[in-house]
């Protein structure tokens, strides 16, 4: 890095935002997606919802953020929330998920026409109130309907549209992350994901004018469950799968924040390639190393020193705050499985169960049998580590994974002694 400012010159503000889902001062890289779906707004009726996939730290959640000002622009109305394990449970609880979404739209718009006793005790006497919808006029209704839970949703969500279809807008989009949390309990017998596929299906074969469009997004395990859900889901959607950056879209990551934010200090060509370098081109690690970088240059500057980039320091940080805490959800054969698993060639793109057993034969004095490989792989995807990227072929779900257990000083003894 090189001084830009002179010795009474205000300290900067930091301009990079590595946190979860913070929207950076420059999103890079992500034109076309924002570009397709802004062409998919014009559709009606809506014959694709729209998928926005990749591993953590690509941006999933910074570009939904950009999606919602595209749709509000076209006139349409945004709504929706991060899907939790909990609110995956049941039917009815995925129900009440989108019922109170939906409500949240309705309330500033729609008002409610009622009957409200003026006088305890008399009640032939009556006057007509309005008040905005609220959740409860939608549950009650849900409640009132007949069948299972797919047709008082559908009921539900049919009068809503009679509703909407008298307002200036041209539909309503339903946006939800973490949507990989959302899946069916065949053995509780409960299928939220299912209802949720079968409600949106529904409801877009239906003639109307006025449309409802799905947008989820969540880690690669997503798409196939949906596919595993209702087959038809392959249909219904559009997938935007989001990777790495280029190394161009990478050095815009890291420059234009500096000259937007105007700041008096400037990264080195030396720095901005080793940020590139050391974050692989993901986003979030551009935006985490950055700071850390920036961080560090501001406080030497403030005691008097010579500002550097403590390097070193800054990978263990990322280590402790992103990897460590994925990591320990791993029991210690299942870390050495990865251990094995990070020597290969390409681990930090795609391996295969024969990669692993071969290798593991190297370094452990038992290797991992095929069958025991095939489960090993299978635990750390309901971890969310590995999943399965096309027949046969699996990848980590956390990028750089493989750097960072290679990083680690692991006891190479105690791992080969250590039988699979």
């Amino acid at each position: 890095m090189r001084k830009k400012v002179q010795d009474d010159t205000p300290i900067p503000q930091n301009p990079f935002r590595p946190g979860a889902g913070q929207k950076p001062l420059y999103l890079a890289g992500r034109s076309d997606e924002q570009d397709q779906f802004a062409k998919m707004l014009k559709q009606n009726p809506v014959t694709q919802n729209a998928i926005v996939t990749g591993l953590r730290g690509v941006g999933k959640t910074v570009l939904l953020e950009e999606f919602k000002p595209i749709a509000q622009k076209s006139g349409w109305l945004w709504t929706g929330n991060d899907l939790s394990e909990s609110a995956s449970l049941t039917e009815e609880r995925t129900a009440r998920r989108l019922l109170v979404d939906l409500s949240t739209l309705l309330g500033p718009i729609i008002e409610y026409s009622d009957k409200q006793r003026i006088l305890p005790g008399f009640t032939a006497i009556h006057a007509p109130t309005n008040r905005p919808l609220k959740f409860e006029d939608l549950w009650s209704a849900f409640e009132r309907t007949p069948g299972n839970t797919d047709d008082k949703l559908k009921a539900v969500f049919i009068s809503a549209r009679q509703l909407l279809e008298s307002a200036p807008v041209n539909g309503v989009v339903f946006a939800y992350d973490e949507a990989q949390n959302l899946t069916d309990h065949a053995s509780a017998k409960e299928y939220p994901l299912s209802l949720l596929l079968d409600v949106f299906s529904y409801l877009q074969r239906q003639p109307s004018r006025f449309p409802f469009m799905l947008v989820l997004t969540g880690l690669p395990t997503l798409f196939p469950r949906l596919n595993q859900a209702r087959t038809y889901s392959e249909r219904m959607f559009h997938v935007m799968y989001l990777r790495k950056l280029s190394e161009k879209q990478a050095r815009d990551a890291i420059i234009k924040p500096i000259e937007l934010s105007k700041s008096t200090l400037h990264f080195a060509e030396s720095t901005i390639k080793n940020i590139v370098e050391l974050s692989g081109c993901y986003p979030f690690f551009i935006q985490f190393i950055a700071k850390e970088v920036f961080d560090a240059w501001i406080g030497k500057i403030k005691i008097g020193l010579a500002p550097s980039v403590p390097i070193d320091e800054i990978m263990e940080k990322l280590d402790e705050d992103f990897f460590a805490p994925r990591w320990l959800r791993a029991t210690d054969r299942q870390q050495d499985f990865m251990k094995v698993i990070a020597t290969l060639p390409k681990a930090e793109e795609e391996f295969g169960t024969q990669e692993i057993v071969t290798a593991s034969r190297q370094i452990l004095v038992k290797g991992f049998t095929h069958s025991h490989a095939t489960q090993m792989l299978k635990a750390l995807g309901e971890k969310g580590l590995v999943y399965r990227s096309r027949y046969g072929g699996y990848s980590f779900a956390v990028p750089l994974l493989a750097r960072f257990i290679n990083r680690q000083s692991w006891d190479q003894t105690s791992i080969r002694n250590r039988t699979a």
